[in-house]
């Protein structure tokens, strides 16, 4: 238990940052008052003890040997831009942070409200760990403290779904949209200065232009150049993705974003690998088993593969489960015109399938199959599951606009399911093709011992629901059968019989833009049984981690 509390001593608090405003909860009027305050009686002292174990620590560190001496002085200026990314993202999350950790005397309390970013487990469909708080709100503080979806929806206010923006409510009950780069000024500039005097150090014409439109977006939300620069970085060593940017966090509407940063080193050798791949998009495009109408979009042609080693995790990717690949831009139209940057994040990758996915494979997969759950499948079924975000249907079919509007508070579970099985198509058609080696015993045992890893996120989570209902899914189509031991035995001709019927499934879903169908299966579907809980629960007692945090930092890279 010892080294578990002690690695999330590592978490940023609110004073790594010089000279950054107050991040006390009473600094921001405007935030503070769009979530209730609670009153804090006592802590859970047994359940956090009980739960702060499931995450493993892992140093990030990367080979600095391969950065210019400039680049090792940008280091430390991207991350001090990302630790504000931090400190905003609490505010967005849980702003009463520092009153909180005050009252709270437990030391194993206070570093899993750091790791969850509030008091609620977020591995644990957001059970609330600090006595008083109450259930999460589904708004986080995007909306006004028990504002009806309907107050929202019915509004003729303009602009209302700016997902980079929150909405206020005042005195007289008047709603009022307030943009992120009024509502946060001071720390956004400060990030954004950070951010230009990175740029006046970099070696790369590429990654400065980047850097000064990305810090110019911060101050103005407009974020649509920043993300054309950044698509067309090509041999940067550097890269760092900043900003508000997913919509996890608002389970209201899947409007708001949530800031975080990733600080990231290229691993230009691994990258070069996985150049091919984007070749054969249009191709993959064109086979996917669905109904025509279902994929006459053409993907983008400017679509990139690297690989990374992240050095600096904050805000929303560093909450709860840790984000191993990233498939961005999100915006639709960036997609159709431009492409994605799909990046894989090689070293969170490794520590995960040696610490986590391993371990659960040995429990949990029948003996003979475990031979087959490797790394490089590891690898490449995370790889195409991020290259999946940019296949598909992006519009509906029935001028209900784009799928993610359709679908909204649904949207991300069933986008990130489509991915999971998506990619797994690929993978299937890429080995027939003869362009990708291995065996599809190794990809698919790999698959089947990933689902039993992400579905332990929980049903609050996207990737755990669309876990689930990958697993039900497969097992209604009778793709795996639990052996007598406990055991998980795969039917591989199943498997893939199962993987297309599923993808055919969620594509029609999206197509159709029906929120009220996609609504049903995760209610069906996306659910964890007892029988798989129970499965869940060994791999618990064998104190098998359920995810990592991280010791990283200047001090940990060693480029104060």
């Amino acid at each position: 238990m010892i080294k578990y509390t002690k690695a999330a001593l590592f978490i940023t608090g609110c004073s790594i940052i010089a000279g950054i405003a107050s991040c006390n909860s009473n600094s921001d009027t405007k935030t503070t008052k769009t979530t209730k305050t609670t009153v804090v009686k006592d802590s859970l002292p047994a359940y956090v003890h009980s739960r702060i174990g499931i995450y493993e620590p892992v140093k990030l560190t990367t080979n600095l040997n391969v950065l210019s001496v400039n680049d090792r002085k940008v280091l430390p200026l991207l991350i001090q831009a990302a630790q504000i990314m931090d400190e905003l993202f609490w505010r967005q999350t849980y702003p009463q942070r520092d009153s909180l950790l005050a009252v709270t005397k437990d030391e194993d309390t206070k570093n899993f409200i750091k790791i969850n970013y509030g008091p609620w487990d977020r591995l644990n469909n957001d059970k609330p760990f600090v006595s008083g708080v109450g259930q999460r709100p589904a708004g986080a503080t995007f909306y006004p403290a028990g504002m009806a979806k309907a107050d929202l929806e019915k509004s003729t206010l303009k602009d209302k779904f700016n997902q980079y923006s929150i909405i206020e409510k005042d005195t007289a009950g008047n709603l009022a949209v307030v943009p992120y780069h009024v509502l946060f000024a001071s720390e956004l500039q400060q990030a954004s200065a950070l951010m230009k005097q990175a740029a006046l150090l970099t070696d790369d014409a590429a990654f400065k232009k980047y850097l000064n439109l990305r810090a110019d977006a911060l101050v103005t939300d407009n974020y649509i150049p920043s993300d054309y620069a950044w698509l067309d970085m090509k041999n940067n060593s550097l890269d760092m993705i900043v900003g508000p940017i997913e919509n996890y966090e608002d389970k209201l509407f899947n409007a708001r974003t949530s800031f975080e940063a990733y600080v990231l080193v290229k691993d230009k050798a691994w990258s070069k690998r996985l150049e091919k791949y984007v070749r054969l998009l249009p191709e993959l495009q064109k086979g996917l088993p669905v109904a025509q109408k279902y994929k006459q979009e053409k993907p983008g042609t400017d679509s990139e593969l690297n690989a990374y080693d992240v050095v600096y995790y904050a805000g929303d990717c560093n909450a709860g489960s840790k984000t191993i690949a990233v498939n961005l831009p999100n915006d639709a139209l960036i997609q159709q015109k431009k492409g994605t940057r799909r990046a894989q994040l090689k070293n969170t990758m490794k520590a995960k399938f040696d610490k986590i996915l391993l371990p659960i494979a040995t429990e949990l997969i029948d003996k003979d199959q475990q031979k087959y759950v490797v790394f490089d499948a590891f690898f490449a079924n995370i790889m195409f599951h991020e290259v999946a975000h940019g296949l598909g249907i992006k519009k509906t079919i029935n001028g209900k606009g784009y799928v993610k509007a359709a679908l909204k508070e649904q949207y991300s579970w069933l986008e990130e399911g489509k991915a999971d099985v998506l990619g797994l198509y690929m993978v299937t058609g890429l080995l027939k093709k003869g362009a990708l080696s291995g065996d599809i015993k190794a990809y698919y045992t790999t698959f089947m011992a990933g689902l039993l890893r992400s579905v332990r996120f929980g049903a609050s989570e996207a990737h755990g629901q669309a876990n689930m209902q990958c697993f039900n899914y497969f097992k209604a189509q009778g793709a795996f059968s639990r052996t007598a031991n406990g055991t998980y035995k795969i039917d591989y001709t199943k498997f893939g019989n199962a993987m297309n019927g599923l993808s055919s499934l969620i594509l029609t879903l999206q197509g159709n833009g029906d929120k009220a169908a996609v609504e049903k299966v995760r209610k069906d579907n996306a659910q964890i049984g007892t029988e798989l809980q129970s499965d869940l629960d060994r791999l618990s007692t064998k104190k098998i981690p359920v995810d990592i945090i991280f010791e990283q930092g200047a001090d940990v890279l060693g480029v104060k």
